[in-house]
């Protein structure tokens, strides 16, 4: 059984699976997870093998073809893990060729994080603040914060946005290695909770976002950060559309009802595993790509080139549009063999582009701090 289960696992981690409903669910839900973090199903691959020769299981035929179905789906996880082991030189490369050689750091992954503790995010040296609230939409405006424990002065903001395809998700659960590392070298990080449909609707879901990027340049200082260092904004799947839609409407009072002095604008924007097309019937104001100007803040956009949900084509379309009009640079990733939401565990595909976004925002403050 336990063969079987790594069979399925491994087809669905190299594969992407488009068939009824049952199985795309099923298979999505297992990518999600051993795609990230293929070592965790070798782990139960390798010791129930080994148990099974240890208490003298194998002795039939059918026991032989367990043993050679293990065999091949160890290898077919290698292969899923090398992928994520590959993303580390792309992103360089997507940055050096984006921003400029020498743009990129490289960094050794951090092995005992990814390899024994992927699903533990939280850092001793980083405190998370729950449930701030932003906005008069109870629970869905709330929002956490999370800080160095020193509260070192001057820091930048990162506010992050979830997915969920605006019809559910929540706060706490995309993105939070990146939220937790990023605060643990002085930043201070945003993810909030945002309405949802079908009770709320666009532009809805932009006000929020804008309202939270309010809430960060009056409140933010209180925790340490500096929004005049920067206040960037990311999005995981839905939340890297508003992360774009933020950015490409910066002071727009049409979404600011009620604040429209605020300044919300933002230093850069970070879309990842992102659909960045149109999504309320129709409505252009809704596509970021129809959305494309010339003083467009610095993106950095990643996908996977085997997302389930969201085509290679689609986050593709923004670059281009952004890339025809921009002054600003565009870096865009395409993690090979990255599945959707890539951004929950500490993976070696997660923790490399990790690695980039700090490299991006980095190059970011300093051609600001030099113009």
């Amino acid at each position: 059984m336990t063969a079987v289960l790594a069979a399925l696992i491994t087809v669905f981690c190299l594969v992407r699976i488009r068939g009824p409903q049952p199985l795309f669910y099923f298979s999505y839900r297992l990518g999600l997870v051993f795609n990230e973090i293929p070592h965790v199903a070798l782990y139960g691959l390798a010791a129930s093998t080994t148990l099974a020769f240890v208490e003298g299981d194998i002795a039939t035929a059918a026991d032989w073809a367990a043993v050679a179905l293990a065999a091949v789906s160890a290898a077919g996880l290698v292969v899923v893990a090398r992928r994520g082991i590959r993303t580390a030189p792309l992103v360089r490369r997507a940055l050096d060729e984006a921003l400029g050689e020498g743009s990129s750091t490289r960094r050794r992954p951090p092995l005992a994080r990814i390899l024994l503790r992927p699903f533990f995010r939280r850092r001793g040296d980083v405190k998370r603040v729950r449930n701030l609230s932003y906005g008069d939409a109870g629970r869905r405006n709330l929002l956490d914060v999370y800080h160095h424990r020193s509260r070192p002065e001057g820091g930048p903001v990162l506010i992050h946005f979830h997915g969920g395809h605006f019809d559910q998700g929540r706060k706490d659960t995309q993105s939070l290695p990146m939220l937790y590392r990023f605060a643990s070298k002085g930043w201070v990080c945003i993810s909030a909770n945002y309405r949802l449909q079908p009770a709320f609707s666009y532009p809805d879901h932009l006000i929020d976002a804008k309202k939270v990027i309010a809430w960060a340049r009056e409140h933010a200082k209180t925790y340490g950060a500096d929004p005049e260092a920067g206040v960037f904004i990311t999005g995981s799947s839905a939340g890297g559309h508003m992360a774009s839609l933020a950015a490409l409407t910066p002071n727009d009072p049409a979404y600011q009802p009620g604040f429209e002095e605020v300044d919300t604008s933002v230093t850069a924007a970070i879309a990842l595993n992102g659909y960045l097309g149109v999504y309320f019937d129709g409505d252009p104001t809704t596509d970021p790509t129809k959305l494309a100007r010339p003083d467009a803040p610095p993106f950095l956009i990643a996908h996977g080139d085997l997302d389930e949900l969201v085509p290679i084509e689609n986050p593709k379309a923004l670059v281009t549009a952004l890339r025809s009009v921009s002054t600003s640079p565009v870096v865009y990733v395409e993690l090979p063999g990255g599945h959707h939401a890539f951004d929950l565990f500490h993976s070696f595909r997660f923790e490399a582009l990790i690695d980039g976004i700090e490299d991006f925002t980095a190059w970011v403050r300093e051609r600001n701090r030099t113009t």
